[in-house]
């Protein structure tokens, strides 16, 4: 199993960035997919979650309106595309695959995303 998260990096307020995350190893299309994020000092955070069909989307209230989650079961991947981005928002950024059944939550290994001026 593997989840790669790329796209991460720095980026002044107001601008955006596209996360992405590309699965290997699994049923990619059984399975919630979500990014979380955690800031030093704070514990890791839901951020968005889709759905296996990517007919339902679930946010946090700080990024509703901000930020959108979509996937690509064909492809095996799903993006964060992160808009209007402010400085609390810096934060590692991680892809997880929720459990399904017997099939256990994997976490992918982050991404940095810095948002500064």
């Amino acid at each position: 199993v593997q989840l790669v998260e790329s796209g991460g990096g720095l980026v002044q307020p107001g601008g955006s960035l596209r996360l992405s995350c590309a699965a290997s190893g699994f049923a990619f299309s059984r399975h919630v997919m979500s990014w979380y994020r955690q800031s030093p000092g704070k514990e890791r955070e839901l951020v968005a979650s889709i759905g296996s069909f990517g007919d339902s989307t679930n946010y946090a209230d700080s990024v509703k309106g901000r930020f959108t989650i979509t996937r690509t079961n064909a492809k095996n991947t799903v993006v964060l595309q992160m808009n209007s981005l402010k400085p609390e928002d810096t934060a590692v950024y991680y892809c997880k695959r929720e459990s399904s059944g017997f099939v256990a939550a994997y976490w992918g290994q982050g991404t940095q995303v810095t948002v500064s001026s």
